[in-house]
């Protein structure tokens, strides 16, 4: 069994409104339940070790438009949130996270290190990601908090506008070249990342805020889960010209579970088959090589295949991947080591991107 280390799940967004209705989350993600994507049993029965875990402030008046008859659809950008109850809701979700590794139900990582030793010891390694960052300030002191807290990933913006940059809609077809890019206090914000370490997410970003951000950071270019725009023509999915940009760089796309981004007619429909994952794989790997292809399913955020269901079923893509031809040392790279070398060079670890024999 290979083990995974993800890119992208929003599982702490679930736990959170779970809580809510009065569930214990220490309970939900170390016993498990019937819902959702992941919890310690299926991710453990699926091989995945870890992953960025999302901090994402939901947007509630935000409703998806119906296709028109050829298939087409254009949902609005969803409106600009208030940073007050975003940093509660943020406070929150970073609470659960905190509390999930002082029960050992998962170990929030900070470090490659710490993420390779949880792989050996079989505990789910958790790095605390920021999708959106509507709960941070435009002077980035609250920055300094979440980072103590073990913030180590961020995307400076989801698919709606904030102080920072502008996002991409939920639109096919459609350019991702759909806005102005990163606001002053976004290349701000990039620019204290890079002295931090926390890495930069570009993955709801518009194409204008993605070469803003590629002129700006000197960190590798990451979209932690996006696909192919070649394949899946809408406006989350990356050109081959940004696709270049991330081999240039020797960053790394993680590929998007959700069948909205892999179908050819951009279809959220869970009847959608492993066979359009590999498509984008082979796409990705075509443009950027194998060293800069990842995983990012977006686990508990969206519509995934159900050949898949949860992260029980991460080894059915694995063995697709394999019985096309990808070698074993094409898949560590794909399922764990493209993102632990990319982690090591955000967070400026140096020799810590070793080659892991797990």
């Amino acid at each position: 069994m290979q083990s995974v280390f993800d890119g992208h799940n929003d599982v702490l967004l679930r736990l959170w409104h779970h809580e809510r209705d009065g569930a214990d989350p220490i309970a939900e993600f170390k016993d498990g339940i019937s819902s959702g994507h992941i919890d310690a049993p299926r991710a453990k029965a699926g091989g995945l070790a870890g992953g960025l875990c999302a901090i994402y402030i939901p947007s509630g008046d935000l409703v998806f438009a119906d296709p028109d008859r050829n298939g087409h659809y254009a949902t609005p950008l969803a409106v600009p949130l208030e940073r007050a109850p975003s940093l509660d809701i943020a406070l929150e979700m970073a609470a659960i996270a905190l509390r999930l590794d002082r029960a050992g139900a998962w170990k929030l990582c900070r470090t490659t290190g710490e993420i390779r030793d949880c792989m050996e010891k079989g505990i789910f390694a958790a790095v605390m990601h920021m999708e959106g960052c509507e709960a941070i300030d435009a002077d980035l002191v609250a920055l300094e908090t979440f980072y103590a807290a073990g913030l180590r990933s961020l995307g400076p913006v989801w698919s709606r506008n904030n102080v920072f940059a502008h996002g991409v809609p939920f639109a096919y077809p459609s350019s991702p070249d759909t806005g102005p890019g990163l606001t002053d206090a976004g290349f701000a914000l990039v620019r204290e990342c890079n002295r931090l370490g926390i890495l930069i997410d570009l993955a709801h970003i518009t194409e204008k805020g993605f070469w803003d951000v590629a002129k700006t950071s000197d960190q590798p270019l990451v979209a932690s889960h996006s696909n192919a725009h070649a394949l899946t023509p809408v406006a989350r999915n990356l050109t081959d010209k940004q696709l270049g940009a991330i081999k240039e760089s020797r960053g790394i796309v993680g590929l998007n579970y959700a069948t909205a981004m892999l179908r050819e007619d951009a279809r959220s429909d869970a009847n959608t088959p492993i066979e359009a994952m590999v498509r984008h794989v082979d796409h990705l790997v075509s443009r950027v090589g194998i060293d800069c292809v990842g995983l990012g399913s977006d686990f508990d955020g969206a519509t995934i295949p159900e050949e898949i269901s949860d992260a029980a079923g991460n080894q059915k893509l694995i063995a697709a991947l394999r019985n096309v031809g990808y070698a074993e040392a094409d898949l560590v790279k794909l399922c764990r080591e493209n993102w632990l070398r990319i982690l090591a060079s955000a967070w400026k670890e140096g020799s810590a991107t070793r080659a892991s024999q797990y």
